[in-house]
């Protein structure tokens, strides 16, 4: 048995069962202009220190499964989706993963004290529900430490809105504080330090929410055919 600071407790083979505890999807989804780009950095260690605490949790699992989501890339079909309505192509491939991940960590830069339009666009064309107690990490990057607070008076309010399950420690990382934390190997500073206390509670709230699942009520009927299915061979 292993328990993190947030409590939880995560049995170490499985979910109370016989079956095998499957890889946890993550997918970090950066709104990063640049290449390379400080976001995306961030949220490569955000993911990181995120399956290293998964891994911790539930040492009979596999190792989280990494998927990025750069919205430069999806940038014009972004704004086609909002004049037409749906997403095509790899736009709607990245939407469907963000959707169906276990954990999502959403990192943008800050500019003018908020959320970046692309990151925001993102948003927009998600469907409302989709990320309702969906386990989520916010991180930004910025200039100076002077916008840090853009994270928990504008971003969060955003996630609280879709009805998210958002950790209650967010990460921002300011041009200075990549001094810290230069390479893969830093980990000293507090960048490092407030980076993994993140990947714990997001970990955490992944877990538990599987769990949750795992001993939710199955219905036993689920897999009936309905009448009009039974009857969908026969005219009239």
């Amino acid at each position: 048995m292993t328990t993190v600071d947030t409590h939880v407790t995560i049995d170490s083979v499985n979910h109370g069962g016989n079956m095998p505890i499957s890889a946890r999807r993550l997918v970090v989804v950066s709104a990063g202009l640049s290449q390379p780009s400080s976001t995306r950095l961030l949220g490569d260690r955000l993911a990181d220190a995120t399956r290293a605490a998964l891994a911790d949790l539930e040492p009979g699992a596999p190792d989280a499964e990494i998927q990025v989501v750069e919205l430069r890339d999806h940038a014009h079909a972004i704004i086609d989706t909002m004049l037409t309505g749906f997403a095509t192509g790899a736009l709607a491939d990245a939407i469907d993963a963000v959707t169906h991940a276990d954990g999502v960590i959403l990192v943008t830069p800050l500019f003018t004290t908020t959320y970046s339009g692309l990151f925001k666009s993102f948003v927009d064309v998600l469907d409302k529900d989709s990320l309702t107690g969906m386990p989520v990490l916010l991180g930004a990057t910025g200039g100076t430490a002077r916008h840090s607070l853009a994270l928990e008076y504008s971003l969060r309010p955003l996630l609280t809105y879709l009805r998210a399950d958002v950790a209650t420690t967010s990460v921002f990382a300011a041009t200075d504080d990549w001094a810290d934390a230069r390479d893969d190997t830093a980990t000293g500073g507090p960048l490092p330090d407030r980076i993994r206390r993140a990947g714990r509670q997001l970990a955490s709230l992944v877990a538990a929410r599987a769990v949750a699942a795992d001993a939710a009520p199955r219905d036993e009927f689920s897999a009936t055919p309905s009448f009009e299915q039974l009857l969908g061979g026969f005219p009239g």
